[in-house]
């Protein structure tokens, strides 16, 4: 895992702003905190920051084909899982290499195939590389975006960067923010390409651009299809079983500390069962995995539940670490550590957005810092509520019949922090028209019922849309640590194979996630098998209410915050007593709270 940055252009020589390379990998430096460089060109200039995880010695970046006068080179963050087979297959092919890391294999592998190379690569990636010879420029992202890349237009070419904040370094970029990019923000409806930020674009899942002297040409080399599924029900539990476990060892390679995010959910419980089972295997019976859970110091006496969460995660993850036998840990933080302005200032800075959910936020940033202690890597549950239909709104009635994306009859308005009317985004008709687009991207078999044809509808909008944002919150907040997390359900095989079995067989049980409850039978206890969905864990201290009310007052008292929020809307967010404050009312005001702290960090210029 790491950060890459750089720029290419064809009207000016790179090489005489050795000084930007170097202050836009410096921006970078808290996703690679072991090592960071850069290569310098005529038309190219490329920087790297490195998270070091494999080969710590060799996986030196930005890498070349050749110490003199190199062909190719290559700033990449990420793993490759597959790449000791790529490894003998290239040298079977005569490629002759110097390191055992997966970043030379992915450098050779483009020297075979060319823009083709992404096809080869099973795993979670984002590279550039520069092909000297062709005067060209390949940026690639991984199928299910798991890792971030965004670029902007430059005279003559394009800078790109893992995080926004490194192309803003660029002397031809300025934060600036206009209607869309707040639309596309407050929206969440999480379009890939455009962002907030004017004029940077985010490269698409599954996608890869090329960059040469004829212009820029985008397109996708993996999407989504529908195909026929034949196999019967014990077949299906069964693949879905080899899978998720295939997915899970390939992602236990490391040369550094690994551990598990173990929530007491089936998710993680599933993923590290098949973790700890591996590792014994692989070790030895002694062995090991470390697990962590997060909680709150108040949680036990003052859980209530709400929309999105069921019942009190620590003791079922304690529980399945013992099941497990791992070596459990719960992180317990209090919520009022929560409200540290250095700490939300932190994770704003991190996501490079305004837009987040607040205490969860800065909690998993804390979490992260507590793992890194310890751990480099981490393996987490996320995707399998995408994976597998986990999510209420693949279950409820209302959320199959609405005609709007089904997470906003749970979060919608109630969790967008309402904006000035006057600013007339015209959000509502936004809203309706990238829901159309987005139904239309929807791949469909002749002979489907209506059902079956909902259903897919509703698990490809969550793939293409939902996960985007939860896999971007987990990046930023994990690399802002120096912590690599690694998503096993985000396989994409996997993937491929679940989107195209029909619903009947995914809820064959009555419940969510058939299918991976059947193939996890016998690895999870039973209170852990049939819990509900939760979702990540919230405080629920009235102290921490009552500081975030203060909080948004401070915030609202600005000049740029008043101007772009409706305060009349949040007055009964402000006004209601903090014990009696519901969550999507808090969610408001925490978007207030990191609005301010956005504005303050990057002083965009708003172009409204």
């Amino acid at each position: 895992m790491c950060g890459i940055t750089g720029w290419v252009s064809f009207h000016q020589d790179a090489r005489t702003m050795a000084p930007v390379i170097e202050a836009m990998t410096a921006a970078l430096a808290p996703r690679g905190p072991d090592a960071g460089g850069v290569w310098l060109g005529e038309r190219a200039a490329i920087g790297h920051r490195r998270l070091a995880v494999i080969d710590l010695d060799g996986g030196t970046q930005p890498m070349t084909d050749r110490p003199d006068e190199p062909a190719h080179v290559l700033s990449y963050s990420g793993e490759v899982y597959n790449h000791h087979e790529l490894r003998a297959e290239l040298r079977a092919r005569g490629h002759v290499f110097r390191t055992r890391s997966d970043t030379e294999v992915v450098l050779r592998a483009y020297a075979e195939w060319g823009e083709d190379v992404a096809g080869h690569l099973t795993g979670m990636f984002a590279f550039a590389v520069w092909d000297e010879p062709a005067q060209r420029l390949l940026l690639v992202r991984d199928r299910l975006g798991v890792k971030p890349l965004f670029w902007a237009a430059v005279d003559g070419g394009l800078a790109f960067a893992s995080e926004p904040k490194a192309l803003f370094v660029h002397p031809a970029l300025r934060p600036r923010v206009d209607a869309d990019g707040l639309r596309e923000a407050y929206s969440l409806l999480f379009n890939t390409g455009p962002t907030v930020w004017s004029g940077v674009r985010e490269t698409a899942p599954g996608s890869l651009l090329v960059l040469d002297r004829d212009g820029i040409r985008e397109r996708r080399y993996w999407q989504l299809e529908a195909a026929d599924h034949t196999d019967d029900r014990d077949t299906t539990v069964e693949r879905v079983r080899d899978l998720v476990g295939t997915a899970a060892r390939s992602r236990l390679e490391a040369d550094v500390p690994v551990c598990s995010l173990l929530s007491g959910g089936l998710d993680s419980t599933v993923l590290t069962a098949l973790l700890a089972d591996e590792l014994r295997r692989r070790d030895g019976p002694e062995a090991r995995i470390r697990s962590y859970a997060v909680d709150y110091s108040d949680q036990a006496e003052r859980f209530t539940g709400d929309a999105l969460r069921t019942g009190h995660d620590a003791p079922y993850a304690a529980e399945a670490g013992a099941f497990l036998g791992t070596e459990h840990h719960t992180v317990v933080l209090d919520p009022r550590a929560l409200l540290d302005p250095e700490h939300r200032k932190a994770v704003v800075v991190a996501r490079d957005s305004p837009i987040g959910v607040g205490d969860m936020d800065t909690s998993l940033y804390l979490l992260f810092g507590q793992i890194r202690t310890h751990s480099t890597v981490a393996l987490s549950g996320e995707a399998a509520d995408e994976v597998f239909g986990g999510y209420p709104w693949f279950h409820q009635p209302r959320a199959l019949a609405a005609d709007t994306f089904p997470w906003l009859l749970v979060t919608g308005d109630e969790a967008a922090m309402p904006l000035n009317p006057e600013l007339g985004l015209r959000m509502a008709e936004f809203r309706a028209d990238t829901y159309r687009t987005a139904l239309a991207a929807v791949p469909h078999l002749d002979g489907e019922t209506p059902a079956e044809h909902r259903q897919r509808e509703m698990q490809h909008l969550s793939l293409t849309r939902w996960l985007r944002q939860l896999l971007h919150r987990k990046d930023r907040l994990s690399m802002a640590r120096g912590l690599e997390v690694r998503v096993p359900y985000c396989d994409h095989r996997l993937v491929e194979y679940a989107f195209n079995v029909p619903w009947a067989l995914k809820s064959f049980d009555g419940r969510e996630k058939s299918l991976l409850r059947a193939a996890g039978t016998g690895l999870a206890p039973e209170s852990v098998l049939y819990r509900p969905k939760n979702h990540y864990p919230a405080t629920h201290h009235p102290d921490y209410n009552r500081g975030l009310q203060d909080l948004a007052r401070d915030a609202l008292a600005t000049e740029q915050v008043r101007a772009l929020a409706d305060e009349t809307h949040l007055k009964p967010c402000l006004d209601t007593p903090p014990d009696r404050l519901e969550w999507g009312h808090r969610l408001r005001l925490e978007r207030v709270v990191d609005l301010a702290l956005w504005l303050d960090h990057h002083q965009p210029e708003l172009a409204l």
